[in-house]
């Protein structure tokens, strides 16, 4: 069809749409405009010989195969109508709201032009939300039939769904600027795409003619014009842009993706030096937060403002971290706290929340550019979503926050901004609490729930995470709210009821989960702090939104079943994180195929903290009386006299030694089946005073190198404390003499070969500034911490192994933890020590060369 019948049926006089001519032939973009007409159709083009194609699919598409959809052949449309968005006049040809639905490219299958002309087009479609291969097929007209009738048919592939999957057409806004159709309706011509309305200015009003200039886009290849916005005054608030859950975050060039923090979303007010800090729901909590902030924004150069951000604590790892957070407020800390700026709503009379995102945040990163420490940019990233996730998993961070790119700022929840996660996180209303078994006026666990179907629903108890300070502030705050009767919904079970005082639901807990279970409980919960800043009535249970990927990795595993009671479930061991017995237990139950292959079969020697890392501890290599009849007794068969060793088969043998209050296991460098031949040994680099984390790890892969010149392989943990350790994998052939003088010539040589860098002495006195290589852990009868093993230090680091190209300034020493490090099992691309055993090789002379 020619460009003539478009244009008869339309006044452009009357009309915003495009007048338009044909284009150049060759281009390959398609386009669905959802239209509000005479009814609720969308409009299908795909562009053919230089003008789009067009069907107007009265259902709209579906990614069902078995479900075809009619489409009626329309006239051609030009090239600029793939870009309309606006409100045809009523009385006009198709009068009605048009957004532009999805966007794109499509790629024929076949000769399109002998397809389009017999009746059947076969194409692939890559849009924002139609994907994979589809078909277009002419339907037989019948006598006198004046419209042609065609069906659209999504092809069976990966992109496909079933009848049962959400339905595609759920997805409501326009993927050009975000808005719904309400937001469209009625509108005058003169909307952008970049800014929002337009308005007019009046005749004699030349600064307000100026700013409507340097709104438009400025032409390729030209410096973009200077943010200006709307002239406005400073508002008393406004109501944060939040974002909405997803499984995948998002591809395409369109989003930036941002650091998902772990504190509290503030709204930071400036007016003319007097700072506020207001929370989502407008409450001023500047006093709260002290005075270290609000003066870093008060010395800004600007007179008014209101910027967007999150005040956080960074732990020691580098990574926001709530539970700090909770921990310095507590303390009545204030010198921690840093505000991290992501988005700039205003500035000195200019309301910029109708600026596309990157505009805003280009202003807001000049305004920040000699900012106190205090106050911090938020930077982005414009890889793909899916790539920035897995490294933000990868350092254990929460995740990720997706924006679209062009996006104006508007408050409450939609889909221009979205976040994924590298755990499960979120908020729960607290209905009741269980009291510490090991704590006066304390609690031991909270029971918690979620608002649903008019009522709260119980999803299960969290029992660790709680500092001793922290469980009795709890025990304190929820004696005002004491109910006699259960808070939720339908009746709870013998076991669910045990031990259980009920509150009135008015609390707000953050809790971090592995998964839930197949009854809708939390598996592995852990307590991240109150939430004084949402209230109860607002919690329900998040659902990411959207179709996980083909390469989406399914939920965590089911952790391996056990048997073993734990008496005092909620003694605390790591008053820092509030970690409980419970806890430690949960972990290794989480990790427990990973922490199985070197810790199973061998003599383990034992830190043991029957009070918590803050207690008497004491190492143990030797069975003791009471101990859990899952741990084995094995005699040393070269210390007949002495007591036994101790040693694990199973899980229930790993919990037996958390019940025992074992918060190291250091294993042996060989198994019970050889005890005289190791089958690995262990470089332990032990950094001096003042040492940079930079000369670790070039140490590491200095040992790494003469390893691998000596035949062996050389794989890389984390040591859980101020190191790194390098293991090579052995065929036991060797003894442990041959094993002991391998690595004491290894590091003898690198201490001779770079003596200002390292030592292979323990003497302290020799150390000052340099790195000790540590070779005694290889004799019998010697000892290095597992890997995934907890450490018995602040903060419950893990000995965390590696990937040799993830070490860099990011990956600290201290970087795992409890906490993050099933997150971290979870996100990583494979096993750093899967080909650990395939890999042994046998012991060799080492060589003294430098490499």
């Amino acid at each position: 069809m020619a460009l003539e019948t478009y244009r008869s049926k339309r006044n452009f006089a009357a009309t915003p749409e495009p007048e338009g001519e044909a284009g150049a032939t060759g281009g390959n973009s398609f386009v669905v405009q959802k239209h509000d007409a005479t009814r609720l159709h969308y409009d299908f083009r795909l562009e053919m010989d230089g003008v789009l194609k067009s069907w107007a699919v009265t259902k709209g598409p579906s990614l069902v195969p078995t479900e075809k959809r009619l489409a009626v052949h329309v006239e051609d449309h030009p090239l600029d109508y793939g870009s309309f968005e606006g409100t045809i006049p009523k009385g006009e040809y198709g009068g009605g709201t048009v957004i532009v639905w999805d966007r794109g490219t499509w790629s024929p299958i076949g000769d399109p032009e002998k397809g389009y002309a017999k009746g059947h087009l076969e194409f692939e479609l890559h849009g924002e939300r139609l994907k994979g291969r589809w078909h277009l097929v002419r339907m037989h007209g019948k006598p006198r039939e004046k419209r042609e009738n065609w069906l659209l048919i999504k092809g069976d592939d990966r992109y496909a769904r079933t009848e049962d999957a959400p339905d595609i057409l759920g997805a409501t806004r326009s993927v050009k600027t975000g808005r719904e159709m309400g937001d469209v309706a009625g509108e005058a011509p003169g909307w952008s795409s970049r800014t929002g309305r337009i308005d007019a200015p009046a005749p004699d009003d030349e600064p307000a003619k100026k700013r409507a200039r340097m709104t438009k886009a400025a032409p390729a290849g030209d410096a973009p014009a200077k943010p200006v916005g709307r002239k406005a005054p400073l508002p008393d608030f406004v109501e944060p842009m939040l974002a909405t859950l997803v499984s995948v975050a998002p591809p395409g060039a369109e989003w930036l993706h941002e650091i998902k923090f772990d504190g509290y979303r503030l709204l930071a007010r400036i007016d003319h030096g007097k700072v506020r800090l207001l929370t989502r729901s407008g409450l001023d909590w500047t006093a709260k937060f002290g005075s270290v902030v609000p003066e870093a924004l008060a010395a800004l150069p600007v007179e008014m403002a209101i910027i967007d951000g999150e005040l956080v604590v960074e732990g020691s790892a580098g990574a926001s971290d709530f539970s700090a957070l909770q921990a310095d407020l507590s303390a009545g800390r204030h010198d921690r706290f840093t505000f991290y700026a992501f988005d700039l709503l205003h500035r000195d009379g200019r309301d910029l929340t109708r600026l596309p995102l990157t505009e805003r945040k280009q202003e807001l990163e000049e305004l920040l550019a000699a900012a106190p420490e205090a106050v911090r940019y938020s930077g982005h990233f414009r890889e793909s979503g899916s790539i920035v996730l897995r490294h933000a998993c990868r350092l254990s961070l929460e995740g990720i926050v997706s924006k679209r790119a062009d996006s104006p700022y508007r408050g409450g929840r939609g889909r221009l901004w979205v976040k994924s996660k590298c755990s499960a996180r979120q908020e729960f209303v607290i209905g009741g609490y269980v009291p510490s078994t090991a704590m006066k006026d304390a609690i031991g666990s909270l029971i918690l729930g979620v608002n649903e179907d008019g009522g709260l629903r119980h999803v299960g108890r969290v029992g660790t995470g709680f500092a001793a300070a922290v469980a009795r502030d709890l025990y304190r705050r929820l004696q005002p709210l004491l109910a006699d009767a259960s808070p939720f919904a339908g009746k709870l079970t013998a076991e669910e009821r045990r031990g259980a005082t009920f509150v009135k639901p008015e609390l707000v807990a953050e809790v971090e989960f592995r998964a839930w279970t197949g009854d809708n409980h939390l598996r592995h919960a852990s307590f991240r702090g109150l939430r004084e800043d949402k209230p109860a009535s607002e919690i329900v249970r998040e659902v990411p939104k959207g179709k996980p990927s083909a390469d989406a990795k399914p939920d965590a595993a089911k952790p391996a079943r056990r048997s073993v009671k734990l008496t005092h479930p909620d003694r605390i061991y790591w008053p820092d994180t509030g970690l409980t017995k419970a806890g430690l237990a949960d972990y290794y139950a989480e990790v427990w195929p990973q922490i199985a292959p070197h810790i199973v079969g061998r003599p383990l020697a034992l830190v043991r903290c029957p009070e918590g890392i803050e207690g008497e501890r004491f190492f143990q290599k030797h069975a003791w009386k009471g101990m859990n009849p899952a741990i084995r007794l094995v005699p040393d068969p070269k210390e007949k006299k002495e007591p036994p060793l101790v040693a694990i088969d199973s899980l229930d043998g790993l919990i037996g030694l958390v019940q025992a209050a074992t918060l190291e296991i250091h294993p042996w460098g060989s198994t019970l089946a050889d005890w005289e031949r190791p089958d690995r040994i262990i470089l332990d680099l032990d950094p001096g005073e003042g040492v940079a984390w930079s000369a670790v790890i070039d140490a590491a892969r200095e040992i790494r190198a003469r390893l691998e010149e000596a035949g062996l392989a050389a794989f890389v943990k984390t040591s859980g404390g101020k190191g790194l350790h390098v293991i090579a994998p052995l065929k036991p052939a060797a003894d442990w003499p041959a094993a002991k003088a391998f690595t004491k010539a290894l590091a003898e040589a690198m201490a001779a070969d770079s003596p200002e860098l390292y030592v292979a002495t323990i003497s302290r006195a020799k150390r000052g500034g340099k790195i000790l290589i540590d070779y005694l852990r290889n004799q019998r009868g010697a000892t290095a911490v597992a890997a995934y093993s907890t450490r018995a230090r602040p903060g419950a680091p893990v000995s965390m192994p590696v990937e040799w190209d993830d070490l860099g300034p990011d990956l600290g020493p201290a970087r795992f933890t409890v906490d993050n490090t099933p997150g971290h099992i979870a996100a990583r691309a494979a096993d750093p020590f899967a080909d650990f055993t395939a890999a042994a090789a046998p012991l060799a002379a080492p060589s003294r060369r430098k490499t």
